[in-house]
């Protein structure tokens, strides 16, 4: 295919992928988004391929359909309470990919670059396989984390912030070394020991993040990978790569210092060590703090039915449960008998940013009554019942009430202000920064105990 032809198709993809981006912003047009980014990446390939670079179609052709059979084998059989980490390993295979092709293209023997080329190229390969590594790494503990398989609490080593400081001068003395050597074995074992470091540093930083930090851990792991496509871009003289990655890596930090502003922290801080790395528990730890007061599933449906105002707040315990479409059904059958019902999302609710509206979006909920924190909170202290489905954290009222919590600060959903608060959980156990929730004990809660989707289906059959 002539270039003229391939940077044209590029030009369009690029222009399909900013409007995706734009879709995705909004609720009511998420869908279109996504097809945009589904022709532009289409667009993409096929203009690759057809492209006087590319050859050996056969073996390209075999690793399409097996990389494409897998992900549509995943894609039909990952639910909606994975999706969290099935994110977190993708942004992995982002950064594997721009490791391996920084190490073949510095191997590359029709690679002839001089003088000021030389060192340009090998600032491109340096930073590439560099922000890789660390993409790599930091991305598989995230998905260690959110799917159970390493525990959420931080890890926090002794002079850790020494020990960062110490990796990131050796790599960029050993990024000095790289560029001063004379050949390609001469610069490799620089290349190698720094890439070793970058995935050991990907390890302890994300580690030392605590557990309600984890929506800004992937938000951020979603902007390295963005730029680490970037970095192999420039490797392999490919604009629309760079394009895409640049696009994928600020509005990743965009949406990084978005959920950083929703939790009141800095984002420095966050990758300094995340909620929940203090010795405070919050909450008041261990002192007896009351008793709760438990609600059956008939009494909670007497309560709504009579009631003219309900706020739903969602959480992670409602996609664990797979209620959504149990509350969508609740919220059809009270709004057909007047009750006034309307959802809170708050930014970090589940474990990355806008779980909650995919999974209500999914069960056709209607977008107009699903509001975010800042757009409801208000009308919370004129709301007769709020109903809170396996969320713990987002309306803790430690985070306001308590200066030493480890959630001190952060914004909640000030559900207590209520005339009557109903929650919903399998237990009394602390939410996913472990921090003890007062909110159990007030005097307007009522605790639901069970799995949310027998409740609310229990609630449902009994509003007759």
């Amino acid at each position: 295919m002539n270039s003229g032809f391939v940077i044209a198709a590029y030009i369009l993809s690029s222009i399909l992928f900013i409007l995706s981006l734009g879709g995705l912003s909004h609720q009511e047009t998420a869908r279109r988004g996504n097809l945009y980014g589904i022709a532009g990446m289409t667009i993409a390939i096929v203009a690759t391929l057809l492209s006087d670079q590319v050859g050996n179609y056969a073996l390209i052709i075999v690793s399409m359909l097996v990389g494409g059979t897998i992900g549509a084998w995943l894609a039909a059989r990952v639910e909606m309470t994975a999706m969290p980490e099935l994110v977190a390993i993708l942004h992995s295979f982002v950064g594997l990919a721009a490791v391996l092709v920084g190490f073949a293209t510095y191997i590359d023997p029709n690679n002839h670059f001089v003088g000021v080329d030389k060192t340009i190229h090998d600032v491109e390969i340096y930073l590439g396989i560099l922000i890789g590594a660390v993409t790599f790494t930091g991305s598989v503990i995230a998905f260690g984390k959110l799917s159970g398989r390493i525990g959420s609490r931080a890890l926090i080593l002794p002079a850790r912030h020494w020990l960062n400081l110490g990796i990131l001068v050796v790599c960029i003395w050993l990024g000095k070394v790289f560029l001063d050597a004379d050949g390609t074995a001469s610069g490799m074992w620089p290349l190698l020991l720094m890439t070793a470091l970058a995935l050991a540093f990907g390890v302890h930083m994300v580690m030392a993040i605590g557990g309600a930090d984890m929506p800004v851990v992937i938000s951020m792991l979603n902007s390295y990978s963005g730029w680490a496509a970037a970095a192999t871009g420039f490797m392999l003289s490919n604009d629309l790569l760079i394009v895409t990655g640049a696009l994928v890596g600020s509005s990743g930090a965009i949406l990084s210092y978005i959920m950083c502003r929703a939790m009141n922290r800095r984002f420095v801080s966050v990758i300094m060590g995340g909620f929940g790395t203090t010795s405070s528990s919050g909450g008041g730890g261990g002192e007896e703090q009351g008793e709760v007061v438990s609600i059956s599933a008939e009494d909670t449906a007497e309560l709504l039915g009579g009631s003219d105002s309900l706020v739903i707040v969602p959480g992670y315990g409602m996609a664990v449960a797979h209620a959504q479409h149990a509350v969508s059904e609740l919220t059809r059958k009270l709004r057909d008998r007047g009750v006034n019902v309307r959802f809170a999302i708050h930014p970090v609710a589940g474990r990355m940013p806008g779980h909650m509206n995919v999974l209500l979006a999914e069960a056709k909920v209607p977008y107009d009554i699903v509001l975010e924190m800042d757009e409801i909170n208000e009308d919370l202290g004129s709301t007769d019942v709020v109903m809170v489905i396996g969320a713990n954290d987002i309306v803790n009222p430690s985070a306001i009430d308590e200066p030493d919590s480890p959630i001190a600060g952060m914004p909640v959903l000030e559900v207590w202000n209520a005339r009557t608060v109903i929650v919903m959980k399998r237990s009394m156990a602390s939410g996913y920064a472990g921090v003890e929730n007062p909110l159990f004990f007030r005097e307007n809660t009522r605790m639901l105990f069970g799995d949310a989707r027998d409740s609310v289906e229990s609630i449902f059959a009994n509003l007759g």
